[in-house]
This record gives structure tokens, sequence and C-alpha cells, in this order.
């Protein structure tokens, strides 16, 4: 009802609907992106691309700053450019190889580029070192890779996902998908379940950058 008035009241004031229905949209999005954060950002590409350039420019100046090798690399996996980001991973081997981060990192790029061998040892280490490094992705990432050809493994590693009880509704959501992938649907009713269940949990000042995942979450289950 509200927003048929608020359309009303902009089509009195334009004249136009499809003015009118333009600049609702574009109301319940920045809305939404101050208070709610259900809609993907459609600025963040921007704001990537902007960051990366400036990193890269500050890399040429600095060729050993390993922090901004760090950022440039997770930009790029941000990006899907897994291969550009594993170049500026591998410089930094030596000076972050008791980082859990970095090696979770490396283990990205390395399962979405196919090497799947090397990516889990990766990912294994990062584990090792955190088990709990990125709210456990780890786990989620390496269920994912190997959906199609282990389903066994697949399955113990989003086993073990749960087992260190991540507060992540955005990876609750993930392990209800690849549990549909594979099949397991009550599995994954339960999973949606559980991630609307953790938000439903999280205090206030977390509650906005789960939502989303919380929202989508509330449909599947």
């Amino acid at each position: 009802m509200s927003k048929f008035i608020l359309f009303s009241l902009l089509f009195w004031l334009t004249g136009n609907p499809f003015v009118a229905i333009i600049l609702l949209v574009l109301i319940v999005y920045l809305l939404d992106m101050r208070f709610v954060g259900i809609f993907p950002n459609v600025l963040r590409p921007l704001r990537l691309n902007s960051r990366l350039s400036k990193c890269k420019q500050e890399i040429r100046l600095n060729p050993h700053n390993t922090s901004l090798k760090r950022e440039i690399a997770y930009i790029l996996i941000e990006k899907k450019r897994y291969r550009e980001a594993l170049t500026y991973l591998e410089d930094s081997k030596d000076v972050l190889r008791d980082s859990a981060e970095f090696w979770y990192q490396l283990g990205v790029c390395k399962l979405k580029l196919g090497e799947l061998a090397e990516g889990e040892q990766w990912m294994e280490k990062a584990i090792g070192l955190n088990p709990r490094v990125n709210y456990g992705e780890p786990y989620l990432h390496l269920a994912e890779a190997f959906a199609a050809t282990d389903r066994e493994k697949a399955l113990d590693y989003l086993s073990r996902f749960r087992e260190i009880q991540s507060s992540s509704c955005k990876g609750y959501y993930i392990l209800g998908q690849l549990y549909q992938q594979l099949g397991r649907m009550d599995a994954a009713k339960q999973a949606f379940a559980e991630c609307v269940e953790i938000y439903r949990t999280l205090p206030k000042y977390k509650k906005r950058s789960e939502r989303r995942w919380a929202f989508l979450a509330s449909f599947k289950k």
C-alpha cells in the first residue's frame, strides 16, 4: 500500500508513469542500501575497480609492499580473476607463510582454476593454522570443488563446516545450496532454516551484513 501511495505521488509530480516507476525503484533501492541490505550493491564493482587501479599504481612505486599485494589479490579474487591474483599471492609466499588468510586465498585461486589437489592442500594448510579462517568458508569451497567428482569428500567437508558452528549466515546459505546440488534436500532445508535462526541470534550491528542471506534462505526453506 505504501509503495502504491508513493508511486501515485511520483506520478502526480512527474506526470509520466515510466519516470515514476524508475524513481520508485531508485528510492526503494537507496532505502535498502541504507537500512536493509538485501539487494546487491551495484556500486561495489566500480569501487573495486577504482581501488585496484590505485593499488596497482602504488605497487609500481613500491614493488615490495606485501600488504598492497595482498589487497590486490583480494580484489582480483572478488572479481574472479584468479590467475592474475595468483601472481600477487605467489610473490608474497615467503613473507606470509604463517598467515591462514594467505593460504586460504591461494587455495581459492587453485580450486577455481581446477587445480583441485593443490587447492585442497593449501586450504587444509589454512585450516591447520586457523580452523575458523573466513568463518569456515574453506570447507564450503572444498565441498563445491569436489561436488561433481567426489560426492563423499564433498559431504565430508560440509560435515566439517557444520562442526565449527559458524555464525555466518552466508556460510549456511551456501551450505544449503551445496546440499541441494548433492541431492540432499532435507539437509538443505535444515541448513536454510539454521541460516535464518542464526540471523535471529546475531547482535544488531552484524545483522545488516547478514540480512541478505537470511532473506534468501527464508524463501529457500
